[in-house]
């Protein structure tokens, strides 16, 4: 296969208020690879509205999301930072994707499944054509950019195996076209999954063995970014455990949802093991661990949504970091989009 330039994509969808989870599973993550990759950071609004969103709650969040990634240490100078749609080649790749994937592909995946209401799919005649397809956009989103790493939590390993399967055929079916451009191998890269450490899927404080959610029935389930510090420490002093005290050891976790959750939660924010957690907290009960937890929660989430706060309120200073960032995007874009038309057949 033929090198690759390092390069990173990810990407968030703005339709809800960001919380813990997307900080400690994808956001935080982000960060250090700016050190080691090309790094393009988006926020997927495209993807947004497979589903109704109200267009003044999708520019606020967008906003937000933007603001989120620039106040956990991306540095928009080293990262590419842009909101999608100002990315016209996205949903063009993304068409030329919808031919190359297989409907029994799009059938597999299980996020459809369950928003279309399981595995039977019984609300699968209302949902938006977008929602089914999404995946071939995500796609298009990581290959426009020819992105050899992409930055995911445990829930999105699936579509970037569809990723992968996508560029395969592509390279596959159009092999003759690729070689007659120049190119000795493949055009697009089989991206891999880059998912590290402690808390790659943040939990439900009230309910272990589910998704850390902003559609959660409980306020007190979720941490937001843009909570208090009482309403931090609040929410996280009334986590759901169980009666035992802590393992000395991870083994000690299984079986244990809550848990297991909680501590993986302060390895992330400690930039620790659930090991290192465990030695210095092995032993002791609720009462001393939940506390510990709220403080250093505070200590980490509190600066980051004073500056969104500030930079959400300073459309202006985000509208040039957008507009730039989407500048630098197309110049990336454009080229790769010329080629791949090349590719495909169609007259320029």
């Amino acid at each position: 296969m033929m090198a690759f330039i390092p390069r990173v994509f990810s990407g968030i969808k703005p339709s809800g208020d960001l919380h813990l989870g997307n900080y400690l599973g994808a956001i935080r993550r982000f960060v250090p690879l700016q050190q080691t990759h090309e790094t393009i950071y988006c926020v997927v609004d495209m993807h947004a509205i497979t589903v109704w969103q109200e267009p003044e709650d999708l520019r606020r969040w967008t906003y937000e999301i933007a603001a989120a990634y620039i106040a956990s240490g991306l540095d928009p100078k080293k990262s590419i930072i842009f909101n999608q749609s100002q990315v016209v080649e996205h949903a063009e790749l993304g068409w030329i994707f919808n031919c190359v994937a297989r409907v029994g592909w799009m059938m597999r995946m299980t996020q459809f499944k369950d928003k279309a209401g399981g595995e039977g799919g019984e609300n699968s005649e209302a949902v938006s054509l977008g929602l089914f397809a999404y995946p071939s956009l995500m796609a298009a989103d990581i290959l426009l950019y020819k992105a050899t790493g992409v930055p995911v939590g445990d829930d999105q390993k699936q579509h970037l195996e569809l990723t992968r399967d996508i560029a395969k055929k592509f390279n596959h079916d159009f092999r003759k076209q690729i070689k007659g451009l120049g190119f000795d191998e493949d055009y697009f890269p089989l991206t891999d999954t880059l998912v590290t450490g402690p808390a790659t899927r943040v939990m439900s404080l009230k309910d272990g063995k589910k998704k850390m959610s902003k559609s959660d029935a409980s306020d007190m389930s979720t941490i937001y970014m843009m909570d208090d510090a009482d309403t931090i420490s609040k929410k996280i002093k009334r986590a759901t455990t169980d009666p035992e005290s802590l393992p000395t050891e991870a083994a000690g976790l299984e079986g244990r949802a809550e848990a297991a959750n909680l501590v993986a939660i302060y390895a992330s924010l400690a930039d620790q093991s659930v090991d290192q957690v465990l030695a210095e907290f092995g032993g002791s009960g609720w009462g001393k661990f939940k506390p510990a937890l709220a403080d250093l929660a505070v200590s980490v989430l509190s600066p980051i949504a004073g500056e969104m706060r500030r930079l959400v309120g300073d459309r202006a200073e985000m509208d040039k970091i957008l507009r730039d960032g989407a500048d630098r995007a197309r110049a990336i874009a454009i080229p790769h989009m010329d080629e791949i038309r090349q590719i495909v057949g169609f007259v320029r």
